[in-house]
């Protein structure tokens, strides 16, 4: 039920990212920057490329202005301000502490109720974040490991891991809307004797080349990710020391695996079974789908942090 949830609440968002961007960027390119000077409208390749910026960073951008409200959407979940229980004292007063020495506003914390092991931070500044754990997480880990844990995620959020994220992202976006739409218009314009351009052999062109070169894109974020990733552990690691972040690591290892088979039996390829995938603490790697994870392997976490 979630996952078609999720699935129905992106295709919204999509759309309406779209239509702001349509409207935004249809004003600034043929009435805001003229007005300054600034003509982007006589070159067809400088018309796409301006686009192009709009759509890539636009979105990209948006999503991550939108990033907190659509994880308290995706989860059921509950904010701590008062905590009650230890473990949310502990998970609250945590949090504070770490957001004190970094010397930023406290993000806000959110519990949700879900088994899986997993803690996440978003939120489009450093000073203007979340940090969320679920209730399987906090049961299963020592004070020790769970204070790792929400280093670590702090650590995403002192390093501006979002904002750097959202900046690669846009601009790998920026390219793949450029380089699909140009090559598409060469396409379809090619066997026209009159210049004249199938809209529709350019229109599928176009989504051919958007998918193959995002999915060529997506290896340039992924990499980004899975660097930020050991930046994230080693800030744990000087938080409160490397073991305790290696024993998080390989618990959190071990609980991923048991519920492996019953999360595969959910899955599925047209409803994913979390929209928020690379929310999450822990990643699996195998072979060529290496290049497309968001975590680097437990293994080479866990070597990393022993060289700290």
């Amino acid at each position: 039920m979630r996952s078609f949830k999720g699935l129905f609440m992106l295709i919204i968002t999509n759309l309406l990212v779209f239509l702001t961007l349509a409207i935004s960027g249809t004003i600034l390119i043929n009435f805001v920057l003229p007005a300054f000077g600034i003509d982007l409208r006589g070159s067809v390749a400088t018309y796409q490329f301006a686009w192009a910026m709009v759509f890539g960073f636009g979105g990209a951008f948006i999503s991550l202005w939108m990033s907190k409200s659509m994880a308290k959407r995706m989860y059921k979940m509950q904010q701590v301000t008062d905590p009650t229980t230890p473990k949310e004292r502990l998970v609250y007063n945590t949090v504070r502490e770490l957001s004190q020495k970094a010397g930023i506003k406290m993000p806000e914390v959110w519990v949700y109720w879900d088994d899986a092991p997993n803690a996440f931070a978003t939120g489009p500044t450093r000073n203007n974040a979340m940090v969320a754990v679920s209730s399987g997480l906090a049961m299963a880990m020592s004070d020790d490991e769970l204070k790792s844990v929400l280093a670590h995620e702090m650590g995403h959020v002192d390093n501006g891991d979002m904002v750097a994220t959202t900046l690669l992202q846009g601009l790998m976006n920026t390219f793949v809307y450029f380089l699909a739409g140009m090559i598409a218009r060469l396409v379809a314009s090619a066997g026209s004797r009159d210049g004249e351009m199938n809209f529709m052999l350019y229109f599928i062109v176009n989504m051919v080349l958007q998918i193959l070169f995002s999915i060529l894109a997506s290896v340039v974020v992924m990499w980004h990710s899975r660097h930020r990733e050991f930046k994230a552990d080693a800030y744990a690691a000087r938080a409160y020391g490397a073991g305790n972040m290696i024993r998080a690591l390989q618990k959190i290892e071990t609980l991923s695996q048991q519920s492996r088979p019953a999360e595969e039996q959910e899955s599925s390829i047209l409803a994913p079974k979390d929209a928020l995938a690379t929310m999450k603490i822990h990643g699996t790697t195998d072979g060529l789908m290496a290049l497309f994870a968001s975590h680097p392997s437990t293994e080479a976490r866990i070597n990393a942090l022993r060289k700290q």
